[in-house]
């Protein structure tokens, strides 16, 4: 039972490590698909990283629109 459980958690986190939205390589699909990141947010995004690669999750909120609270919506889903 114990083993089990430790394989269910492991297996989420991992789940949540494969899915997580790469701010330096995804699209404007993947990107669209964030909660509250639409098309020209997406977009946004991705005219930024042309000229300043994301070193950090938190480097997003540098892209106008995303603030704060968007941010804190979405970080879970963010990788670098």
């Amino acid at each position: 039972m114990k083993k089990t459980f430790v394989g269910i958690v492991l297996g989420l986190m991992l789940s949540t490590q494969l899915f997580a939205v790469n701010l330096n390589t995804a699209s404007v699909e993947e990107l669209s698909a964030l909660k509250g990141i639409g098309k020209s947010t997406a977009e946004k995004i991705i005219t930024h990283r042309k000229e300043h690669k994301f070193s950090s999750i938190e480097d997003v909120m540098q892209v106008k629109g995303i603030g704060q609270k968007k941010f804190d919506s979405i970080k879970k889903d963010l990788s670098v």
